[in-house]
């Protein structure tokens, strides 16, 4: 017996597999058939807000399917479920990966293999996506590429890894009360870390009785991966906090989308956070005083109870035009004297 659920999985299936091998034609068949003409789709900056599979096509992929010509997409994350507001939605995690050997975006190429982290999440009504949210982790080329205009990371950078379990592709049909038990976690994890600053120190937050001890906090390029509650602290939280400690005070304004899928939950908002930079500032930028707007999609990993694994990604560089600095102008400074032309693989003599 099938559920919505699993049959809204089922119809991203032949989208993703013809990512996998990436041809135009089959690409743009594919989003024909499985997303409305009038879908809202939001992309992460520079490219902003699109409607229908026409427009998401001409707009992000042919650019990248141009300078990545062996391009193919792997998902290591695929679930669905629910939402708080009756909404159902499907969450993918995974990589675009290929041979980048012409500039994207003002990226210089590498002539080497690439890969750029992506979380994508489908509404569905009736059968057809309506509506997208979707990070792809543009600054993690660039680092690739050795042309990261920015402040360095504090956490690790690395090709962030898909589930320990490699369970991340969650059959059906759809087990409404595990689901929610997990999400059930996932909030009240949130609602306890939002009581610190404002309603005590890091004790409040009760991290130990949510977080695996050996837990992996996987952060988008730019911030980077923090081990263990230490780690997601000491590299992530406290400069987040420095930076922005009214964090969590406007949820007012914004709309949070969680669902769960057996031992994993997925939460997608645009934006589903607001806060202040103040104080110590952010990634090297001065604290302007300024309230911002951040987009957050995330993937969690229950495991015997605890979290011991969470994807993360957010909109940075949206955060950093918000706060004035264009980073793909900073880039241009810095690559000034970089090939910035297609370029030529030799073929092998063996």
């Amino acid at each position: 017996m099938t559920c919505v659920h699993t049959e809204n999985k089922a119809a991203l299936k032949a989208l993703r597999n013809a990512m996998y091998d990436f041809e135009e034609g089959s690409v743009r068949a594919a989003l024909s058939a499985v997303i409305a003409d009038d879908a809202v789709i939001h992309m992460p900056f520079p490219f902003g807000d699109l409607t229908g599979p026409d427009d998401l096509y001409d707009t992000c992929y042919a650019p990248l399917l141009t300078a990545i010509p062996d391009l193919e997409r792997r998902d290591w994350i695929v679930t669905g479920g629910q939402t708080e507001h009756g909404d159902d939605w499907v969450g993918c995690g995974g990589h675009y990966s290929g041979t980048f050997i012409a500039p994207w975006l003002d990226i210089p190429p590498t002539g080497h293999l690439t890969h750029m982290r992506f979380h994508e999440f489908y509404r569905f009504v009736e059968g057809k996506v309506v509506e997208i949210q979707t990070l792809w982790d543009i600054p993690e080329v660039m680092m690739q590429a050795g042309a990261w205009p920015m402040a360095p990371s504090l956490g690790l950078e690395y090709h962030i890894p898909g589930p320990a379990t490699l369970d991340g592709h969650v059959p059906g049909p759809w087990d409404a009360e595990k689901s929610n038990q997990s999400c059930q976690h996932i909030v009240d994890m949130l609602t306890h870390m939002k009581r610190h600053p404002t309603q005590g120190g890091p004790e409040v937050m009760e991290m130990p009785k949510f977080w695996h001890p050996k837990m992996n906090w996987y952060g988008p390029a730019g911030i980077g991966t923090g081990r263990g509650i230490s780690g997601f602290r000491n590299w992530h939280q406290i400069p987040f906090l420095n930076g922005m400690p009214d964090r969590g005070q406007y949820v007012d304004e914004i709309t949070y989308h969680f669902y769960g899928d057996g031992d994993y939950v997925a939460v997608t908002g645009w934006p589903n956070m607001i806060q202040t930079v103040t104080h110590d500032g952010w990634m090297g930028i001065a604290p302007s005083g300024k309230k911002i707007t951040m987009c957050s999609l995330d993937f969690w990993r229950i495991e015997n109870g605890l979290i011991r694994e969470n994807w993360v990604m957010v909109d940075l560089l949206d955060a950093y035009n918000q706060l004035g600095v264009n980073v793909f102008n900073r880039l241009k400074e810095f690559n000034k004297v970089r090939l910035m032309g297609r370029l030529t693989i030799p073929e092998s003599d063996l």
